[in-house]
């Protein structure tokens, strides 16, 4: 299996942002990448594949962390499932 090609990005954040959120470099960091890969989840961007790869989670950890952002797992709109079903209106 090949290691997947990554590319480290530099952010430059002030301090004061580390100490709003009592959290390490480190624990920032992972904090950031979860957030933006929820984000761009819930706007269709990613495929929960490639949200979980961004935030460096299994898939199954993926769909778990969506419940604090109150993001569904489902990207689809009760009207598009419904028309999908056949229950056109």
């Amino acid at each position: 299996m090949a290691i997947p090609h990554k590319k480290t990005l530099v952010l430059e954040i002030p301090i004061t942002a580390l100490a709003n959120f009592k959290q390490t470099a480190e624990e920032f960091t992972q904090s950031l990448r979860l957030a933006a890969a929820v984000k761009w989840y819930e706007q269709g961007l990613l495929s929960q594949e490639r949200a979980a790869e961004i935030a460096g989670l299994c898939r199954e950890d993926f769909l778990m962390a969506l419940r604090p952002f109150a993001i569904s797992p489902f990207q689809y709109s009760a009207a598009e499932i419904l028309k999908e079903a056949g229950y056109d209106s």
